[in-house]
């Protein structure tokens, strides 16, 4: 019995772990609060209280609710970044990324509901440092996207203008994907794989002008 009591025991929190704690409880209390109303209109005090801590335990944290939204920005679109990168790594053709890549934005957004609320409406009529962290969050997917669009055939030869064109046609498309799955109803499965259909359609008819498109300085690809 004095074993199974000892195995039951958890050992109290470090207080890294308790700051780390309260840090995801203050992120997640604010997210809540976003359902109903936006970021602008968010108080302090509101989150700390949503969140069941003191006032002054949000400075622990944030020095203001504008490094709180910038949090969550960063936490939106890092592990997204990840995944899609993943997808692209494997040796696949530039379909198969397209469509994988679709496959995780539509699995990450559903698990990640809230955050890309929050990021929709503030990219379009947020405050304008948040609005800028997106946007810089956004030129930042496509830039990364740029560098391993290089490593397929033709791509290898185009300029780094060209391929930056081509992966923020790429990301655009991916961004309002999202932004529609997000707005689509709760049970509104067909509306959904609509969307779904209409994005892979809209890569895949951007893929399929790659092979002809002649960019600057490259040599014609050879199609024989």
């Amino acid at each position: 019995m004095g074993h199974t009591d000892s195995v039951n025991t958890r050992a109290p929190l470090t207080r890294r772990e308790q700051k780390e704690r309260t840090r995801v409880a203050l992120l997640d209390a604010a997210l809540r609060l976003l359902e109903r109303k936006s970021f602008g209109s968010l108080g302090l005090r509101e989150v700390a209280r949503e969140a069941g801590v003191v006032p002054t335990a949000f400075y622990r944290h944030f020095d203001s609710m504008e490094e709180l939204g910038l949090a969550l920005i960063d936490d939106s679109f890092r592990t997204l970044r990840r995944m899609i990168r993943d997808a692209r790594a494997q040796d696949l053709a530039f379909e198969h990324v397209i469509r994988d890549s679709v496959e995780i934005l539509v699995r990450h957004v559903h698990a990640h509901r809230l955050h890309f609320r929050f990021v929709a409406r503030e990219r379009s009529s947020g405050m304008p440092v948040l609005r800028q962290a997106i946007r810089a969050e956004i030129r930042l997917f496509s830039s990364e996207l740029a560098t391993d669009l290089a490593r397929f055939p033709f791509l290898d030869r185009w300029s780094t203008e060209d391929l930056g064109v081509l992966a923020t046609l790429i990301v655009n498309t991916m961004v309002s994907t999202a932004e529609e799955i997000v707005d689509a109803p709760s049970g509104g499965q067909q509306l959904e794989r609509e969307i779904v259909r209409r994005a892979e359609k809209q890569l895949l008819l951007i893929a399929l002008g790659v092979p002809q498109w002649r960019s600057s300085g490259a040599e014609a690809p050879d199609v024989s």
